[in-house]
Parts: C-alpha cells; structure tokens; sequence
C-alpha cells in the first residue's frame, strides 16, 4: 500500500508541476492525445485548480495517515487513521472512474499518465478496503475491555466510509460539470510578426468580407478539430453572416511542422491530407465544403476515425476532376500557404502550448473546447472579444 500511495503521489506531483510550468511531458507532444486531456477544461475544476493538485493533496492526506494504522498505535487513532483512509480511498475510487468516463466518452483521448495515477489509485483502494475489512475482527491487544471496543471496524460502517468519499469524487464531478467557463480552455496572450493571410484567396467558413474573420487552426486527423467543424456554420449563423472563420491547416507532424517536436503516430498522415484539402481548395472552390464535411462524417460505428491520404485523394478527383487536381497539386501556393499557417501556429505557442484547434482573432487566441455552436458563441464573446451584433 505504501508503494502505491507514493506512485500515485509522484505522479500527482509531476503532472501539478506541468501545469505550474507549462512545457510537454514526456509522451505528450504537440497535439497527442495526452496533451489533449492534460490541457483540457476537465484537468481543472473552476478553471483554477488543477486536479493533479488535489490529487496529490489526497495522496499526502492518505499517507500521513497510513504513518498511523500499525498495531504499536493506540486503537482509538487507529480507527481515526482507518477511517480517514476509507474515505479518501472512496475518493480516489470515485474520481478515477469519472475521469475515466471523460475520457473514453467526452474528450475522447486518453492521457498514460493519468490512466497510470488512476489504475493505481483502484488498486491502492482495492488494498486498503481488503485490509481493513481483514482487520474488522482482530483485537489491538488481549486486555481490551470488551470484544466490541476491540473491532477495529464493522464490516457495514467501513463500507459506509467508502461510499462517503465516493459521494465527495461525484461533488467534484458536479462541481467540473457546473464550474464556469463553459467548456473551453482558453490561452490568451500578445501577438507579433504572425503571418497576414489574404481572405479573400484563403478557403473561409463564412463570407471573407465578414466584419469578424477568426483564424482557425486545424489537423484533418485530430479529433477535436472533427467536433469544432460542424459547429462553424451554425455559429456564422448565429453571428448573422458577420463572423467567418479562415481555414489554416497546421498538421502536427515535424514533416513539415518544424514546431512540432516529434512525431506521433496519430499524425503521421497531418501533411499529406492538408495539402491534398488545400488543393481540393485552388483546384474547385465551391467542392471544398463537400470534401471537408466527408473528411469530417462518421462513416461506421460511434467514434470518427481520420480517412487515410488514399481515400482522401481519390474523393478530392472525384470532387474536382483528375486534370484539375494535378494542376492544383503541382501549384507552389499549396506550400506557401501550408508554411504560411505553419508560421501562425508557431507564432502563437506559449509556455510549450500548442495544440489545436486554435482560434485566433486580433491580439487574442484560444483553444476551444466547446460542445455545441452556442457554447462556442460564447467563447467567441468572452474569450476573444467578438460581440453578439
């Protein structure tokens, strides 16, 4: 038991100390799934406290007390010491299974760090539950007064103390649900010498003549960038055509991001697929919707999984024409304007941050994490300025 509750106080610690620092950790580049969830809204409640931080305070908590569950203390601190590890070990139970479900089922990547800290906090509950109810019927010492005053703990009130500190992991859950700001996690800060992107010659969401045009940076294999795409013509509509949203593909992959610090296997296809869209784009205009919402459909099951460059060529020919997809293709201002994006993506990472979807808008950007069009309105309005007109 020691030794899980120090694996899962380090790893508390060292995630904490990310989020102090900024910076990747180990596994997690640019992008990467682990990444996702460690700078998402659900790795903080009120968008203040980062759970790792209370995790390690639990871990700590849990700790101390074990210092205090040995035969040689006096039964009265032992069950003190029991009790208060029954219960943060209910804790630990209970929040590992609600981010576990968010996840598998709401940002739907998975963080090894954070599956690690919670695989050993199941099984560290696990222990302490076993080894208390072993000890439910074992005397600290043959002179204790009467039989009851020698329980260390009835079966029923020792179940009762778990399930207390399962119900304090679902006030955290309630409280991450409730706590403003609604579903986004945002990074904002100064702009200089980000690349100027001709509107007018750029694939837009929207009208390029819209008084507000955001910035939005994307991977065609990430999923997030899936979830936020069906929202833009909802929220151009909601702006009443005033707002429009330039497309500027920054593929997480250092073949030909040099921002990117190493390559994942999620991404390994980012650059490829980004320039046959942007051909897509030059070589038939008004195709470019349909072929973005086909890289963005489910095509089977629940999950959406990224279409692979072969099928996403033979739909740009499908959609454009062979002749005029290999003139496209063959075109230097596919690369320009590749790079282009490329600079702004780079221009605009801060503390080691700089995953996508970004959206950025003046001197503002941010990284939305909204889950419906009105959710991603008012991240528009209280993130990067934009009012309602």
């Amino acid at each position: 038991m020691t030794g899980l509750i120090i694996t899962a106080l380090v790893l508390s610690v060292i995630m904490s100390w990310h989020y102090l620092t900024g910076g990747s950790m180990a596994g997690c580049g640019g992008g990467s799934p682990c990444e996702q969830v460690l700078n998402s809204r659900w790795s903080v409640i009120a968008g203040i406290l980062p759970v790792s931080g209370l995790a390690m305070g639990v871990y700590l908590a849990i700790l101390l007390a074990s210092l205090f569950t040995g035969t040689g203390t006096e039964l009265p601190v032992r069950r003190m010491a029991w009790s208060v590890m029954l219960i943060l070990s209910g804790t630990v139970a209970g929040s590992a299974i609600w981010f576990t479900i968010v996840q598998k089922w709401i940002i739907g990547a998975f963080c090894p760090w954070c599956m690690t800290a919670h695989i050993t906090g199941l099984v560290l509950t696990a222990l302490v539950i076993r080894q208390a109810i072993r000890l439910t019927s074992q005397t600290r010492q043959k002179d204790e007064p009467t039989a009851a005053d020698a329980y260390l703990f009835r079966p029923m009130p020792a179940t009762g103390r778990v399930l207390t500190g399962m119900v304090m992991a679902g006030i955290l859950a309630a409280a991450q649900l409730f706590s403003a700001p609604a579903a986004i996690s945002s990074d904002v800060g100064p702009q200089e010498n980000i690349p100027d992107v001709d509107y007018s010659a750029a694939p837009v969401v929207g009208s390029p003549d819209a008084p507000f045009v955001v910035t939005l940076l994307f991977d065609y294999q990430c999923s997030h960038c899936q979830r936020i795409h069906f929202m833009l013509d909802e929220a151009v509509r909601l702006y009443d055509g005033k707002l429009a949203f330039v497309l500027c593909p920054a593929p997480l992959s250092p073949r030909c991001n040099p921002y990117v610090p190493r390559q994942e296997d999620e991404f390994i296809n980012s650059c490829e697929l980004a320039k046959i869209g942007l051909a897509v784009w030059l070589g038939r205009r008004e195709a470019f919707p349909d072929f973005e919402n086909w890289m963005f459909t489910f095509e089977t099951g629940d999950r959406w999984l990224p279409r692979s460059p072969e099928a996403a060529r033979i739909k740009a020919v499908e959609l454009v024409g062979r002749e005029a997809f290999d003139t496209a293709w063959s075109d230097p201002w596919i690369e320009k304007y590749l790079q282009t994006s490329v600079q702004i993506y780079g221009q605009t990472i801060r503390d080691g941050k700089g995953g996508i979807p970004k959206m950025i808008y003046g001197s503002r950007w941010v990284f939305p994490e909204s889950y419906s069009a009105e959710e991603l309105v008012l991240l528009l309005q209280e993130s990067l300025g934009i009012p309602l007109p």
